[in-house]
């Protein structure tokens, strides 16, 4: 048998062949498995939920709404709350330690030392708990995440901040801080 394959090049077309079609079949079955496994999951969580919500009464159980439980979230550290109550910007900075993106945002943030009424917190990712109340208000997902929090008389005490993601350079940073001090009207777009 060996010195057939070894002298036949038909044969060994034929077995290149049959082993080129063993693995399409095994890398398309393996690929497609993954979200039936995953539809599998969430049908069985919302199964979950219904019994434990409706005791099988067919209520559907449905996530809620980026930020509904920033109310029920602990206060951010007392700094912060100090910071927000002297009516500074906050700005945190959510980081991943060692993430190149992330080191050279912390670096941008650098420049806002030198603004008048800033406090810059910059917060690793692992101690974004810490943080949950603001963190889940403006739906943070991924780092480096830049949120900045306008000043408490600016919005008659209730906190408003925005979130940008990724790379930013000093002058984003800059200006993300200058647009929360923003005071006067905005327009809508109409296109």
């Amino acid at each position: 048998m060996r010195e057939t394959l070894n002298s036949n090049p038909l044969a060994q077309a034929a077995i290149l062949g049959v082993l080129l079609l063993a693995v399409g079949f095994f890398f398309l079955s393996s690929s497609g498995g993954g979200s039936e496994e995953e539809e599998a999951a969430t049908s069985a969580e919302s199964i979950v939920a219904t019994v434990a919500a409706g005791e099988g009464a067919g209520v559907a159980a449905t996530a809620p709404p980026p930020g509904a439980l920033a109310e029920v979230a602990p206060p951010p550290p007392p700094a912060v709350t100090a910071a927000f109550a002297a009516n500074r910007t906050v700005v945190l900075l959510f980081v991943r330690v060692g993430g190149i993106d992330d080191r050279l945002v912390t670096g941008a943030t650098r420049r806002l030392g030198s603004l008048p009424g800033v406090s810059t917190f910059v917060v690793p990712a692992d101690r974004i708990a810490r943080y949950a109340a603001i963190a889940q208000g403006v739906d943070v997902n991924r780092v480096p995440a830049l949120v900045v929090l306008r000043p408490k008389r600016l919005d008659h005490g209730l906190p408003s901040a925005s979130v940008s993601y990724g790379f930013q350079s000093p002058q984003s940073v800059v200006q993300a801080v200058v647009d929360a001090g923003y005071k006067g009207r905005t327009l809508g777009y109409h296109p």
